[in-house]
């Protein structure tokens, strides 16, 4: 019996010249190469309920889901997948029929860590009174994954904090919005 396998879809950015894709200077590149890992401020092993778990997928990328608690002696996360959606990946990362599921912990990687990386700047939302009805609710309702405003990470922030925020995503437009801004100027984009 196979098992099955989520996907982690990633964004790239490519030197097409006038065909309309945009320039990433090669120092911009190893800037991006050089930030380090997310999530380590607030890394720990130890999981508790709510906690955002990170599973990095390469060197730019984690998909994300929050910890749940366990059932029967198995760990469950909670994650927005497309992973069995109808629909593939269409263009620009977008995947109209994706949802929020109930996983086992290790389903998604063996590789994973504990990433609360906004508990410095939002205060986290009580789990069993505010995140784990959320999550409930949203196990098997349709809906739309998209990379740049709606991914795995979007959805864990949302439920651990009320706050839709990417990380992985603001740190890729640092470092491509000056390579736009450069090619707005010389009127080549």
């Amino acid at each position: 019996m196979q098992s099955s396998v989520c996907v982690c879809v990633c964004v790239c950015v490519c030197v097409c010249g006038r065909a309309g894709g945009v320039f990433v200077s090669q120092a911009s590149e190893e800037k991006l190469q050089q930030t380090p890992p997310m999530g380590l401020t607030h890394s720990r092993t130890q999981l508790f309920p709510g906690d955002i778990v990170e599973y990095p997928r390469n060197k730019y990328f984690s998909h994300f889901a929050v910890y749940y608690g366990e059932r029967d002696g198995v760990a469950y996360v909670a994650h927005l997948t497309c992973r069995d959606s109808d629909s593939k990946l269409p263009l620009f990362g977008r995947a109209l029929r994706s949802e929020v599921k109930l996983d086992p912990l290790e389903l998604l990687g063996k590789k994973y860590k504990v990433s609360n990386m906004l508990d410095d700047s939002f205060s986290v939302r009580d789990f069993y009174g505010a995140v784990k009805p959320d999550i409930d609710q949203l196990i098997g309702r349709q809906l739309t994954f998209d990379i740049l405003f709606h991914n795995s990470e979007h959805q864990a922030t949302l439920l651990r904090y009320g706050v839709k925020k990417s990380q992985q995503i603001e740190r890729i437009y640092a470092h491509i919005q000056p390579a736009w801004k450069n090619l707005f100027e010389e009127k080549q984009l």
